[in-house]
């Protein structure tokens, strides 16, 4: 059912579209139209259009995967927008974004939500975050003879570590490891680059993330999860807005799918489809 925000925008639209004369020549019914555009808010925008909009990202699988060859996007949180979209009775919109660049499309307004935050202190400052969708593992892919097993090994002037700026890696490396000498690279992608062409001796990646890449070029190193484990949490991320209809939907949606199952099922079905399994996920360490 539309609100009535909603409804006033589109009895709004309607007088503009007939009576442009009248328009002219009331600048105060102007005004109010313009007003009730720029206050519209998110669900009550996406119940209007019948369009949820969000991003993936290019080179992150399972999460997102771009076909190059078709254009089309999979992973499991495609999957998870589609079953949002579809609960919405809306059409989802597709954008490309990075990790580091989806707080700015929220803030932007060029998308509703994304899927796959991490909840940071900083980042609170300026989005709304959904409850956690899964938990996962912050690790580091190390080059072949380059064995660390703790934090404190890592933080070594001596030891080069590539991070995808503004990342949730890029944050849990300046905090754990600030001596070491932090290569900061545009996306996971170039800093995988840079760790198979010898330029650093490990990449921090999310576990999740770290096995797909592992499993792509096994030759590049060995899966590392450092002592003490430190976690986070993959949220859904909300441009910060009055009224928290949609994120509280989203949560709902996101309870709703883990006690039946979905959530759990959609992701292990994606991480299949870049060739890894559970049996991959190292000891003592699940979804």
């Amino acid at each position: 059912m539309l609100s009535r925000r909603s409804l006033a925008g589109l009895v709004g639209a309607g007088t503009l579209v007939a009576g442009a004369a009248s328009v002219v020549s009331s600048p105060v019914l102007s005004s109010q139209a313009l007003a009730q555009d720029a206050t519209e808010s998110a669900f009550d925008r996406i119940r209007r259009t019948k369009k949820l909009r969000t991003a993936a990202v290019a080179g992150g699988a399972p999460y997102y995967q771009k076909d190059l060859a078709t254009g089309q996007w999979r992973g499991f949180y495609v999957d998870m927008a589609k079953a949002l979209a579809a609960e919405l009775e809306a059409e989802l919109e597709l954008s490309e974004t990075t990790w580091g660049n989806a707080v700015l499309d929220l803030q932007a307004n060029k998308i509703d939500m994304f899927f796959g935050l991490n909840p940071t202190p900083k980042r609170a400052l300026v989005v709304d975050f959904s409850v956690p969708v899964f938990s996962n593992a912050f690790t580091v892919i190390a080059k072949k003879g380059f064995a660390p097993k703790t934090w404190a090994e890592l933080n070594s002037p001596d030891v080069k570590l590539a991070v995808d700026v503004g990342s949730s890696h890029d944050a849990v490396v300046t905090r754990l490891c600030p001596k070491a000498q932090i290569m900061r690279f545009k996306s996971a992608d170039e800093a995988t680059l840079a760790l198979s062409t010898g330029r650093v001796d490990a990449q921090c990646l999310i576990l999740m993330l770290a096995m797909t890449v592992l499993k792509k070029n096994p030759a590049l190193g060995q899966l590392v999860v450092p002592n003490p484990v430190f976690a986070t949490t993959s949220n859904a991320g909300f441009r910060r807005e009055r009224d928290k209809t949609l994120r509280d939907f989203v949560n709902t949606w996101i309870d709703y799918n883990k006690g039946l199952g979905f959530i759990r099922q959609t992701i292990v079905s994606n991480m299949e489809l870049v060739g890894v399994t559970e049996a991959d996920m190292p000891a003592g360490i699940s979804l």
